[in-house]
Order: structure tokens, then C-alpha cells, then sequence
């Protein structure tokens, strides 16, 4: 059997300003912006050619939007995977996002963690 994850959703405060700061600041590619109501969109991003995409779900309720930027309780919560760390690591800083760990080399590669616009922690990995 052969399985791989093909979507995450990741609560937003706005579909709009997700999309800019996914493409604009991280490179991502918008794959889909889908209007399904006036309040709900179906709004896929991901790294090129990354089989896995970022479903941008747009906090519908108090609950949800509570949960923007700690949907894994402060922890790590995506992993994004480069094939040259330092050009990633530059080319993010240069364009304003927050690195909170200076990078370190590790037994795995070399890693630094970075947040997103709403907070959610992200390690930026080359793996040896």
C-alpha cells in the first residue's frame, strides 16, 4: 500500500493576505482559489512541485479563530524541506520573515525555525 498526505489545513484570519504572504514570502505557488459562497473559499498553496499542499481554511467561528497560529499547541508545526538551506534562510530574511532559532547544524542537516504571519512555528531543514 502506498499512501502520502496531500493536504493540511492551516486556520487563517484572511484568505487574501495567507495567499500574499505564502507567494510572496515564501515562494509557494497558488495551485487553487475556488469561491464556494460568499464567506468560503477553497484555497490551495504549496512549495513547487511539493506533492503536499497547505489548505487554507479561513477561521469560521470564535473557536477557530482562537486557534490561528497555535493549532499545534506552540510546538513545531510544519517541516519545510530545502535543497540549499542558506539560500532559503537569506532569501526569507531579506523578505521580513521572523526566524526565532539562529540555524544549527544537527545530525539530520541543518535546520533553523522560522514563524509564519499568524505564529505558527515552522523548521526550515536541509537534510543531510
Amino acid at each position: 500500500m502506498i499512501q502520502q498526505l496531500g493536504q493540511i489545513a492551516i486556520l487563517v484570519r484572511d484568505y487574501d493576505e495567507a495567499i500574499e504572504y505564502y507567494t510572496e514570502k515564501l515562494g509557494f505557488e497558488l495551485i487553487e482559489d475556488t469561491h464556494l459562497s460568499d464567506v468560503k473559499r477553497w484555497v490551495r498553496v504549496c512549495p513547487p512541485g511539493s506533492p503536499c499542499q497547505l489548505l487554507l481554511a479561513k477561521a469560521a467561528d470564535e473557536l477557530q479563530r482562537n486557534q490561528i497560529g497555535f493549532q499545534s499547541g506552540g510546538r513545531v508545526f510544519l517541516f519545510l524541506y530545502t535543497d540549499n538551506f542558506f539560500r532559503d534562510y537569506h532569501n526569507y530574511t531579506a523578505k521580513g520573515v521572523e526566524f526565532i532559532r539562529e540555524p544549527s547544524e544537527e545530525a539530520f542537516g541543518t535546520v533553523s525555525v522560522f514563524k509564519d504571519l499568524y505564529g505558527n512555528l515552522w523548521d526550515l531543514i536541509e537534510l543531510k
